[in-house]
């Protein structure tokens, strides 16, 4: 009796393995399976669920939120996840693409097709690892982005760059904010995420530091100038920034956007040509100042000034990262202003080849009470 069960289980068991070949699955399919079907949330129900779950106020949130806005606003607010063809989802960006917004830097709308498949992705990574959609029935694996192209940014020379400082400090309904956003940029070299992100409690006056929060959730200790330091404390002070909340401020005591770049920028191209027809934003500072950097202290000293990522491109990186300390040397140059982290040892003080404004034959230890190179005059009132 006992044989006979055996036999006939075993003869179950071939035979829901030859079904499960003839179906091309394995038992970890079924294993990895719902036991029951899950209903397929649409666009409008899903959408909100995922951007609860992102970090309030973040960039990445108001980057995809404006696409799935778009997304929602294209008519698919009542279309399940599991609807969409590829063909279909190329056609919404290309839609997206048509009817752009056209600025001064556009490139085609390759900047909007690759947006739109990022955020496309995440939404349907969300809905596979919530059960709704199998990772083999995901469309968006099945979307291209562009072939990557040279950037067109590039470091400003010195005689626009000054008729850029020129024009912020003397133009606009808040010259002395868009002079600030400026200097900080330049003595900074920080991304536009590490401006908005910047708070009152992120400020070191003793040792002259601010901390930067940027991309990928990096945080760093920066270096600035005394007067930098002095103007950003004033700044929060009069315009009510509280400790945790965010520093730089309107007039009015409202927190700024990234809005107030692309205004700042249109009024500066209306008083500098080059700016409107290059699409000259605040990353080509950044250009700038880390060539300036590189030029005068060497690769080390410019990715650490830039907050670039620890991934180490040789063996022999991981010995030669630079200390800030050095960054705040490279600072000093820069603006001809004196720094606390920057006072101590000359062991490794590198002569530099030239300073920002081009000037050659001098003392290559700037002096406590030069000029600033590249802020001066009128940057900062």
């Amino acid at each position: 009796m006992t044989d006979h069960v055996i036999d006939t289980r075993a003869g179950t068991v071939e035979a829901a393995r030859v079904l499960l070949a003839q179906l091309n699955l394995t038992p970890e399919d079924l294993l990895a399976a719902p036991s029951v079907a899950r209903r397929v949330p649409t666009f409008g129900e899903y959408i909100p669920v995922v951007a609860a779950s992102m970090p309030p106020g973040s960039s990445s949130l108001r980057t995809y939120q404006s696409y799935w806005d778009k997304i929602l606003a294209y008519g698919w607010s009542q279309r399940r996840l599991d609807e969409p063809t590829v063909t279909e989802l190329k056609t919404m960006i290309e839609h997206f693409r048509t009817n752009r917004q056209v600025r001064s830097n556009d490139r085609g709308g390759r900047g909007v097709v690759d947006h739109a498949i990022t955020v496309l992705r995440f939404l349907y990574r969300r809905a596979v690892d919530d059960g709704y959609i199998h990772r083999d029935d995901d469309p968006t694996t099945r979307l291209n982005k562009s072939a990557a192209v040279p950037s067109s940014r590039r470091a400003l020379p010195d005689q626009l760059l000054r008729w850029i400082i020129d024009a912020a400090d003397t133009t606009g309904n808040d010259p002395d904010l868009d002079s600030l956003i400026i200097r900080l940029h330049i003595e900074t070299a920080c991304r536009v995420k590490g401006a908005l992100s910047l708070r009152p409690e992120d400020l070191d006056p003793t040792q002259c530091l601010i901390r930067l929060r940027e991309k990928r959730g990096t945080t760093r200790w920066q270096p600035v100038s005394p007067t930098l330091m002095n103007e950003l404390l004033h700044h929060g002070a009069e315009r009510g920034a509280a400790p945790s909340a965010q520093l730089l401020r309107n007039r009015n005591t409202t927190p700024i956007n990234a809005n107030r770049y692309d205004r700042m920028f249109r009024r500066i191209g209306e008083h500098v040509p080059a700016v409107r027809v290059q699409g000259i934003t605040a990353h080509w500072f950044r250009h700038t100042t880390l060539r300036f950097v590189e030029r005068n202290f060497g690769k080390a000293v410019a990715k650490a000034y830039g907050g670039h990522s620890d991934r180490f491109s040789s063996a022999n990186d991981i010995y030669t990262t630079a200390s800030i300390e050095e960054v705040a040397r490279a600072l000093v140059l820069l603006t001809g202003e004196p720094h606390p982290l920057a006072e101590s040892g000359d062991l490794f003080w590198q002569e530099p080849e030239k300073t920002l404004a081009g000037v050659t034959d001098r003392d290559p230890r700037p002096q406590p009470h030069a000029a600033p190179l590249a802020l001066a005059p009128g940057v900062v009132s």
